[in-house]
């Protein structure tokens, strides 16, 4: 993988930010809008799909068909209340798919097509990985995509499933606040050492569709999250609608205007209303709010200020008050054990929220980091960090789990049949090892304790195979690996049979002090281990330290068992077709691309042609009139075609249209080229000749430059000058008599080789060298009287 391909995705509720990590840090990539943020938006035409910025900017005049708030609905059915609460706010159609499913149902290509919240989902991810693809000019595929800390397993899941669909390898999913934290702490120099007691830092995360904190403690070099608390359905659309709300009821009151009853006009009154909220977030004054032709070709104003707002809001701002209360005992901190209170989200910009901050926190708000892109910059840290592609500086990240997991069984011969694996905040990843006592196949479940923010607290259930007695017909060792994934899903990761050996030989064995156990009784859980990264490094728990020593060692061999799963999340062959169907939609939408790119080549050469050839325009004087008309006549032809007959035709088509019409257009527009390019290379070509002959006229003076020139050369040089200028002569008086709108006689490019050839014969007489004078040795100076006479010569004789 190139390291230019690491990429963190933030993907929101209502926009998502792309971060790529490069030698030299972390930036965000700009769509192909030149924006930062790509807004969560899925509409369908009848040609193909429009995704992101587009999407949005159309999203009031294709209301049915423009899907937006699925994020909300990842991994949940039809029937669950909050989904129910949602649908309210949705103008496009949902429905209750065979499976209890949610379905989708929008208009695409001229057609009814049932979505799963996955594949609108998956959508969005293809529009942002064409963005990284394009920005950074290579492939794109691993990444790191952020995730709310509150997900439960089958949102996570659901999650992954949309980024296999569009393609995506997916490092890890990450926690929203834990990217923040990692894009805050990793540039910090002056942390604690790794033995030194931790800083503490709350990171505030409130966007557009939920309320998001945690607590975490930095060393150099290490992150750890001490807890988390989050209100799902607290966020800035909450504020929105209760603006939205207070709006629609004054209209009703003052105007008999109810948008409440009326789609498009509550979406343009959301969208003013959020733009009225931004203004009241940096102006306490009264602030006006005014909408053109809202209903019933009626224009509506209104005016609040930032005081009713927060009367308005109470409700909203109530919760995000329990929420950031309920931080500091799930971290089990106080307030003077905070060093700094980190923000970041469009909503925490109002100042009532940074109020309930101060109090809950007694500490300022500070706004270090991007509040934007944040959470995509610490998912691109982490993705280089978990790329071999990529060095960057050491820096450990330790997750939470944010709510509490059991375990239950079948129960055998009245044991316990279930047991708290993972309490609340717990360390993630990690893995924990069970170890049961079994004669046969067996099942166990996994389920939330707490109150989570889904309506089934159901994680999965596992069925372990092929356990059998031993010969004697006793219990076997079953070792069961549960595990918190580097995505925050909780599994049983394998299944191990451990099989006693009287004689090892021959076999792939490992050395395991053996503790006798009753058979059929649940032992304790024997082995805990934390992963990081993947890694594992396992301990053995105190009560097992105990029984080892009283033991004897044994020979035993560990069998894989195999694990039938049932958890949340599509089935593989749904993923398939799910997979299948996206592929076919790129190509459509690849096909739509080029079609419209035909028509658009096509539309731009009419109008530019016609207006070139207008009276004025640069062609006019340059096509005949008989031909300019008739090409006129065609070019409005083919107009008014493009939108009639030709606004829906095959790429190919308008292909060759362009092609003929190209075919008439190229000629006149190269004449128009050679009669502007025309003087300059006759120009040019005089300009030679001039040289030339002033050249002749110096030698003919007897100057001393050409002096060594023989009368041979110079007369050819003469006769080839002659040449030129009877040529360029009778070439101008061709061209001045040719008419415009004719092909020229003489081109610009036989001009130039004519010049050329002129040079090539003229240039080598004219610039050859002289020959270099030989010149005499010097004489040698006579010696200085009273000198010694010089030494003879080596080998030769004196007389």
């Amino acid at each position: 993988m190139a390291a230019m391909s690491v990429i963190g995705i933030d993907f929101g509720n209502e926009s998502c930010y792309i971060a790529v990590a490069k030698a030299g840090g972390i930036e965000t990539i700009a769509n192909d809008y030149s924006l930062r943020g790509t807004p969560s938006c899925v509409a369908f035409s009848a040609k193909n799909r429009i995704l992101g910025v587009a999407a949005k900017n159309q999203i009031v005049t294709n209301l049915k068909n423009t899907v937006f708030g699925f994020k909300r609905l990842l991994g949940r059915k039809f029937n669950d209340p909050y989904v129910q609460k949602e649908l309210k706010h949705f103008p496009f159609k949902v429905e209750q798919r065979g499976d209890g499913g949610i379905g989708i149902r929008v208009n695409y290509l001229e057609e009814d097509n049932v979505f799963t919240p996955e594949q609108i989902t998956a959508m969005l991810f293809t529009k942002l990985k064409d963005s990284a693809t394009v920005a950074l000019q290579t492939q794109v595929n691993d990444c790191v995509i952020s995730v709310p800390s509150y997900f439960t397993n089958a949102e996570r899941n659901a999650l992954l499933d949309s980024a296999a669909i569009a393609g995506l390898n997916v490092l890890r999913l990450m926690n929203e606040t834990t990217a923040t934290a990692l894009a805050y702490g990793i540039y910090k120099q002056d942390l604690p050492a790794p033995e030194d007691k931790p800083r503490n830092v709350v990171f505030v995360d409130f966007g557009q569709s939920a309320l998001q904190v945690s607590a975490c403690a930095f060393n150099k070099g290490k992150l750890r999250v001490l807890a988390t608390a989050a209100d799902a359905q607290c966020g800035g659309r909450d504020i929105d609608l209760a603006l939205a709300d207070h709006f629609t009821r004054d209209f009703q009151a003052r105007l008999k205007l109810d948008a409440s009853k009326n789609q498009r006009a509550f979406l343009r009154l959301m969208q003013e209303v959020e733009k009225l909220k931004k203004q009241m977030s940096a102006n306490s004054t009264r602030l006006p709010l005014n909408i053109e032709c809202f209903m019933e070709e009626r224009d509506v104003s209104g005016e609040l200020q930032r005081s009713q707002m927060e009367e308005i809001c109470a409700d909203t701002f109530t919760r995000v008050e329990r929420t950031l209360r309920a931080l500091l005992p799930n971290a089990k901190l106080r307030p003077e054990d905070i060093s700094a209170v980190e923000i970041v989200g469009g909503s925490t910009r109002i100042p009532a929220v940074k109020t309930l901050i101060e109090q809950v926190f007694g500490k300022t708000a500070s706004t270090t980091l991007n509040q934007d892109e944040a959470v995509a910059r610490g998912c691109a840290l982490q993705c280089a960090m978990l790329s071999p592609a990529v060095r960057v500086r050491d820096f450990s990240v330790t997750d939470t789990q944010p709510y509490a997991v059991r375990l239950a069984w079948d129960a055998a011969h009245g044991e316990h049949t279930d047991m708290e694996v993972f309490p609340a905040y717990h360390a993630a990843p990690f893995s924990k090892m069970l170890t049961f006592y079994r004669k046969e196949p067996f099942s166990v479940r996994a389920y939330y304790a707490d109150p989570v923010p889904y309506p089934d607290t159901f994680i999965g259930e596992w069925h372990i195979k092929d356990v059998t007695p031993t010969p004697e017909g006793e219990s076997q060792k079953v070792k069961l690996k549960v595990r918190v994934n580097i995505h925050g899903i909780i599994s049983v990761a394998s299944a191990s049979l451990v099989e006693k050996k009287a004689d090892a030989a021959n076999e792939n064995v490992e050395m395991e002090n053996s503790s006798e156990q009753p058979a059929n009784e649940e032992a304790p859980m024997e082995t805990n281990g934390q992963e990081q990264n993947g890694g594992e490094n396992t301990e053995e728990g105190d009560d097992k330290k105990d029984k080892k020593d009283k033991s004897k060692k044994v020979l035993v061999k560990t069998v894989e068992l195999p694990i039938e799963a049932r958890t949340h999340g599509a089935a593989a062959r749904d993923l398939d077709n799910y997979t299948e169907q996206e592929g076919k939609m790129q190509a459509t939408d690849r096909q739509e691309k080029e079609r419209a790119d035909a028509r658009n080549a096509l539309e731009e050469y009419v109008y530019e042609l016609r207006g070139a050839l207008a009276p004025g325009g640069g062609l006019h004087e340059h096509c005949a009139p008989p031909a300019r008309a008739r090409l006129a006549a065609e070019l409005e032809a083919l107009e008014t075609w493009l939108y009639d007959d030709g606004e829906n035709q095959p790429r190919q088509v308008y292909s060759d249209k362009l092609a003929a019409l190209r075919a008439e257009g190229e000629p006149i527009k190269q004449r128009r080229l050679e009669h502007a390019l025309r003087p300059g290379a006759l120009d040019d070509y005089s300009l030679a000749i001039q040289r030339a002959s002033k050249a002749l006229d110096l030698y003919k003076a007897g100057d001393e430059k050409y002096a060594h020139l023989s009368a041979e050369e110079a007369s050819r040089a003469a006769a080839a000058a002659a040449a030129a200028r009877e040529w360029l002569e009778r070439a101008r008086g061709t061209l001045a008599a040719a008419p415009k709108h004719a092909p020229p006689e003489i081109t610009v490019m036989q001009i130039k080789t004519e010049r050329q050839n002129f040079e090539n014969t003229v240039n080598p007489i004219l610039n050859k060298p002289k020959p270099k004078e030989k010149t005499p040795p010097p004489a040698a100076d006579p010696p200085a009287e009273g000198a010694p006479a010089p030494a003879p010569a080596e080998n030769m004789d004196v007389e």
